[in-house]
């Protein structure tokens, strides 16, 4: 199965590569517009800021790419900043529009809490049924490193919940689109099977 893996210069990328190879794929870099429309599988990675990233993203044209992409309803998995960037629009620096593939606000950790979320938390799993899940233990940790977080306008997408202050969403599933707020590449034997079910099963 091949993965390929959006190159717009914000990310840990080889990690992200290395990790989707060892769950059994192959796994390119790429930011040509071309290989992205043609993927199989797609995944946009990222740390950092949205107003950076959606720079990169549309001085590489790839927006629009992406947005098409996810039409065709292939799969598709954002990570850490990645998934952020699927949602309407963040508050970090400003008011700052995202890819809108999914309606929803990312908001900055409440004054008070210690930022970032950084360290290994629970999911608590929200759909079963979601292919990411397939085989894993009902208590299952993965590593975070975040200071924003996600606020979907449907709940309903909500894959999983992790606490830290609050209960937020760490994962979401709509159709083809998946989005996870943790790092798999960084979660150990947790994070390679969500990489191989993504690879398998979605």
């Amino acid at each position: 199965m091949d993965i390929t893996i959006i190159d717009y210069g914000m990310g840990n990328l080889r990690s992200v590569q290395k990790a989707f190879e060892k769950a059994g794929a192959r796994a390119t870099i790429t930011n040509e517009a071309g290989l992205v429309a043609q993927a199989e599988r797609l995944v946009l990675p990222g740390v950092g800021a949205m107003a950076p990233a959606m720079q990169k993203l549309h001085e590489l044209g790839l927006m629009d790419i992406i947005r098409d992409f996810v039409t065709t309803g292939k799969p598709f998995l954002g990570i850490c900043l990645g998934f952020q960037l699927l949602f309407s629009r963040s508050t970090e620096g400003g008011d700052v529009p995202g890819l809108n593939l999914l309606t929803g606000t990312v908001e900055r950790f409440p004054p008070g809490q210690k930022v970032p979320h950084i360290g290994w938390n629970a999911l608590v799993f929200q759909r079963d049924d979601c292919p990411l899940w397939k085989g894993l233990p009902l208590e299952t940790y993965v590593y975070f490193c975040h200071s924003y977080y996600v606020k979907p306008d449907k709940p309903e997408i909500t894959a999983s919940l992790t606490e830290y202050g609050r209960s937020f969403s760490s994962s979401v599933w709509d159709k083809n689109v998946f989005g996870v707020q943790f790092h798999p590449e960084k979660s150990q034997d947790i994070g390679l099977r969500i990489l191989k079910n993504f690879i398998e099963n979605t």
